[in-house]
């Protein structure tokens, strides 16, 4: 579980949450090897931006080494601005700590939720050292350059006046990679770039790379201590954790139009007791996520409910609740509301 986490799932005032003994791991961190005297301290924010589906969450899990963020097929997966730690010592001895902050895609909205969803995204840009422009190798390689909808992030971001690195990934996906190699060299010869990283995040190939090439672009005082990992409490993923299984089990609008709310906890002993409040947008949408006496809300249930417990470590008793919030999707007060503060309009 995490550490630092009572039963009201806030963090101890003005701290990170501690890196568990074992979280979800995805990845040995690399403060697990045997690492060389620390020559070298560089540390930083650094925010993941691009557009939608591109894979910025599954980096940020590859980076902080475990799940993290939740990760689904489904465009808009990310709502909240997340932030993982990375820490670790490379094999020269050198000592690289970023706060990665992980943002919805940048798009043009075409809602109001989109539209705070980018303004989530901005926001977060403000207080960075640096940003990893994340791109689908596949769609460069095919363009020869960045593709249109890239571009617009890119022009997004610019104001920000911050080194851009700019990460290609799924780059084992280019089938043909004799047209990604032209590709880079007319994004090289812009030299808009601060470097150009190719990389997988799901195979974790190229993500030390991707760190070293961050690394100039850092400062020296470290930000946080020893094995912090997030700022979130465990109610947020709590949360994410039912979302994700939404996700997973509807289809068309129905998960664009839901929101999950933690509205109790309560610790017994080695069994936690947890609540949720799950606020769709129309009365239709509530039949769909209920299903046939209760079926498909079961199966969401049942799916999160071990989710939740691999994270926490402990029994989950999990209680759910459908609230319809009519058209909230349509008031950016409620989006707010909901998406970011996690309360009830």
């Amino acid at each position: 579980m995490i550490s630092g986490v009572g039963a009201a799932g806030g963090p101890p005032e003005g701290g990170c949450y501690r890196r568990p003994p074992s979280m979800n791991a995805t990845a040995k961190s690399p403060r697990k090897k045997r690492a060389p005297k620390i020559t070298d301290v560089r540390a930083g924010r650094v925010a993941i931006v691009g557009r939608p589906n591109v894979g910025k969450s599954t980096l940020l899990n590859a980076l902080v080494g475990q799940r993290l963020a939740i990760t689904t097929p489904k465009p808009g997966t990310t709502r909240t601005v997340l932030l993982g730690v990375h820490d670790g010592v490379d094999d020269e001895g050198r000592r690289t700590q970023i706060a990665f902050l992980d943002t919805p895609g940048l798009e043009s909205p075409r809602s109001v939720l989109g539209r705070v969803l980018v303004e989530e995204a901005q926001g977060a840009l403000e207080t960075v050292d640096a940003l990893v422009l994340m791109v689908d190798a596949s769609d460069v390689a095919r363009a020869g350059d960045l593709a249109p909808a890239d571009q617009r992030v890119l022009a997004l971001v610019d104001p920000v006046g911050k080194p851009v690195i700019l990460a290609l990934n799924k780059v084992d996906r280019v089938k043909d990679k004799a047209k990604l190699l032209p590709a880079l060299e007319k994004l090289e010869k812009k030299k808009r770039f601060a470097a150009l990283v190719p990389l997988s995040a799901t195979r974790e190939s190229g993500v030390a790379g991707l760190v070293r090439e961050l690394r100039g672009h850092l400062g020296t005082d470290l930000l946080f201590d020893d094995d912090s990992v997030t700022d979130r409490p465990e109610r947020y993923f709590v949360a994410e954790l039912v979302r994700e299984a939404i996700l997973g089990a509807t289809r068309e609008e129905v998960p664009y139009g839901t929101a999950v709310l933690v509205d109790e906890w309560v610790e017994e002993g080695a069994l936690v007791r947890v609540g949720v409040t799950i606020v769709v947008e129309k009365d239709s949408h509530k039949g769909i996520l209920i299903g046939a006496r209760g079926t498909k809300l079961k199966e969401i249930g049942e799916k999160a409910r071990l989710a939740i417990e691999e994270l926490l470590e402990r029994k989950v008793f999990l209680r759910t609740f459908v609230k319809v919030v009519p058209g909230w999707t349509k008031d950016a007060e409620k989006v707010r509301r909901l998406v970011r503060d996690g309360t009830l309009p």
